[in-house]
């Protein structure tokens, strides 16, 4: 069918040479290629909605030296592989693109689409793809089938992750972040061979590596998208040196220890150093008494409960019956996933999430921005659509709605109008702004500075495997000031990159966190100010129907938009992180008092 496609094409393009009526050919172009774009729509979702599933099976159902559902999985994904690759689609997408201004814009933004998605798994590319194929799936196995364990017992990672948030000695401390990072000796040949594979796939279609590959779909370059997250950096680093000099102290005083240089890794309530906001704790806001006392499945129904009361849609029966959402029985015989996610499994209505929700605040607000997925799903899925283009308008907007109503779920006036705290308890507002920097501000030095550098190292500079960790650390102690406990050099195997997640499954996409960052303060500014008429650092979202009605517009057109033209039109300015420094800029004045006398070991500029 597409071979047939490509060829009448051809024929069709030489007609129109000869055509003095150009309205007539247009219509003409345009009319096959809808009938091309229908037809391979139809085939897209068709074999995707098949490797979804067989994803969905691999990270929810994982059997250790059981290799039926991987193999399945690699089976579904290469026949992706192989019709998104043709040569036929590829040539097709090629020649319809030549002629772009006679087709209509949503045409195109198809055959971009098409050839963007085609330039992962090119038929030219041959045996390369199975391989990363199977190379992907087998590194997914080794990472969410290993086995934590903690002086000689099994542990699961929330386990590990309650040890680093609670105020146990530095002893335990220490034990929990070292066995957090053993599973990735486990990972570091997995990882180079996934960097050659990945380079080798896309270099057929004309990329550089593959970081310039996943770059490109924003429109950009290896060079502008570095620029545009060493810019981030560049915008809070004064408040991160602010940050990050107030924890040297406060850890070493919590831990009786000399004020260190640079922040332990194990002295950090995060794995990665990525959330300090633990270390806060704002009296009156602690929600966890009420959580636990409420339950996983209580904290699920109240997030789908807030989305409905902006005016979205209920939750479909299917997302209950087949998303995988609370911690596997200690008693499993399997093991799954660790990390939240959200799954579209047929571009349409099946939507699911995968968890494993505790009733603490960590999941109060990862279940709300998981939804904001879910529910960006469920909106851009409609007849205006087509499915290939049903996806963010970049995917820092698929972040960015997520993260923001995690923001907004712990702000004071939606706590009380839920009855997670009482109506008008004393609170101490800078430490609020303080827990909130510690979570949104330090991510930035960890997203855009280390992951986003070190993949790009990883990629496009070809980082040697016995360069791995030594890398990893340089970046670590340059952007967020953070060193090992001890030395972990390469040659005794370690590989604590390949200790995040992402690095295996979602590779070279990191920024994206960093951009969603950025955009959540500007729309949630936007929204705050123009719509709810609130304070930014004191709203409620619950219950408001303009604000819904503001975000399913930003929602509804899914990738058929030029996402800075989206952006600038729903919210009046470009892409800034304005907003986020605004937001912030009250805490400034506290910090620089809380760090009078004190030294400060971060430069005033990188």
């Amino acid at each position: 069918m597409k071979l047939i496609y490509a060829f009448s094409l051809i024929a069709l393009l030489a007609g129109c040479g000869k055509s003095n009526e150009k309205s007539t050919g247009d219509e003409s172009l345009q009319s096959q290629a809808q009938a091309y774009l229908d037809s391979y729509n139809q085939e897209y979702q068709k074999l995707s909605t098949a490797s979804n599933e067989g994803q969905w099976r691999l990270n929810t159902h994982i059997v250790k030296g059981d290799s039926t559902d991987s193999k399945a999985a690699a089976a579904y994904d290469e026949a992706v592989a192989k019709f998104t690759g043709s040569t036929a689609n590829i040539d097709s997408a090629k020649k319809y693109l030549a002629l772009k201004e006679k087709l209509s814009q949503i045409q195109v933004k198809q055959f971009e689409y098409i050839l963007f998605v085609a330039g992962n798994n090119p038929a030219t590319a041959g045996k390369l793809v199975k391989e990363r194929i199977d190379a992907s799936n087998a590194q997914l196995e080794r990472l969410y089938g290993f086995t934590y364990t903690l002086n000689g017992k099994k542990v699961s990672t929330n386990d590990l992750d309650a040890i680093l948030k609670s105020s146990s000695p530095l002893s335990e401390h220490s034990a929990a972040w070292a066995a957090s990072k053993e599973v990735g000796k486990t990972l570091k040949d997995g990882l180079v061979q996934l960097q050659n594979l990945r380079n080798g796939c896309v270099t057929p279609l004309g990329y550089s590596d593959f970081f310039a590959y996943q770059v490109s779909e924003y429109g950009m370059n290896s060079k502008e998208m570095l620029d545009l997250t060493q810019g981030f950096i560049k915008d809070v680093w004064p408040l991160y040196r602010e940050l990050h000099t107030w924890a040297r102290y406060e850890l070493a005083k919590k831990y009786q220890k000399p004020v260190p240089q640079y922040l332990p890794a194990d002295w950090l309530p995060n794995r990665w150093g990525q959330d300090w906001s633990a270390m806060v704790n704002v009296e009156g806001l602690n929600i966890d008494p009420v959580l636990k006392k409420n339950g996983p499945e209580w904290i699920m129904k109240k997030g789908e409960e807030f989305w409905v009361s902006l005016g979205f849609s209920k939750l479909p029966q299917t997302f209950w019956e087949k998303s995988s959402l609370y911690p596997l029985p200690a008693n499993a015989v399997f093991s799954k996933n660790n990390h939240a996610s959200a799954w579209h499994i047929d571009s349409d209505k099946d939507v699911r999430s995968l968890m494993s929700v505790e009733p603490n605040t960590e999941w109060w607000t990862t279940v709300l921005h998981e939804l904001g997925h879910i529910y960006y799903y469920m909106e851009y899925s409609n007849p205006q659509v087509p499915i290939v283009l049903r996806g963010g308008a970049n995917r820092g907007f698929h972040e960015a709605f997520g993260s923001m109503i995690g923001l907004a779920s712990l702000q004071k006036p939606l706590l009380e109008n839920q009855g997670l705290i009482a109506k008008g308890v004393a609170t101490n507002d800078t430490l609020k702004l303080l827990g909130e920097a510690l979570s949104y501000v330090v991510n930035i030095p960890w997203g855009s500075g280390v992951m986003t550098n070190f993949e790009y190292e990883l990629y496009a500079n070809h980082l040697p495997k016995e360069q791995y960790n030594a890398k990893w650390w340089d970046l670590v102690k340059k952007y967020q000031g953070i060193v090992p406990p001890q030395e972990r050099k390469d040659a005794d195997g370690y590989c604590d990159a390949a200790t995040k997640t992402h690095i295996n499954d979602d590779p070279a996409q990191y920024y994206d966190y960093s951009i969603s960052n950025i955009l959540l303060f500007q729309v949630h500014d936007h929204i705050a100010k123009n719509i709810l008429k609130q304070d930014p650092h004191a709203t409620n979202y619950w219950g408001s129907k303009p604000a819904g009605d503001f975000l399913r517009k930003l929602m509804r057109p899914g990738a058929t938009v030029e996402w800075r033209e989206h952006l600038k039109s729903a919210v009046g300015s470009e892409m800034s992180a304005k907003p986020m420094v605004d937001y912030f800029s009250p805490l400034m004045a506290y910090l620089k008092k809380q760090n009078a006398g004190r030294s400060y070991t971060l430069p005033e500029k990188l």
